[in-house]
């Protein structure tokens, strides 16, 4: 769907949900969907799934579980805990890196 896009939200990152029903929640990046443009994120948007008894789950039941966010709702955290804009750099050893737009700072 998206092709090759260069997303500015990567795994472990900390974000922001911007929009939609969890606006305001902040939670840690699980999982990003490159090719649905999609991330999965702690906490946030949160679906029950309907499970059959299995080993691991003998009781099975309903699970509440996390869903993926569109990638255009999420904004990453700087080092004060504000969402802010991502924007790429050289570094120090030639290679491109994230940083903070408020702050300036290298994004790890």
């Amino acid at each position: 769907m998206l092709g090759k896009v260069k997303l500015k939200i990567k795994k472990g990152d900390s974000v922001t949900v911007i929009a939609g029903n969890d606006k305001g929640k902040k939670g840690r990046v699980l999982e990003v969907l490159t090719g649905k443009g999609r991330a999965i994120v702690e906490g946030v948007n949160m679906v029950s799934k309907h499970t059959k008894p299995t080993s691991k789950l003998p009781q099975g039941g309903i699970i509440k579980q996390e869903a993926a966010t569109n990638i255009s709702n999420l904004m990453v955290n700087d080092s004060n805990g504000r969402p802010t804009r991502v924007g790429r750099r050289m570094g120090e050893k030639g290679k491109l890196v994230r940083y903070a737009k408020t702050t300036g700072e290298e994004i790890k």
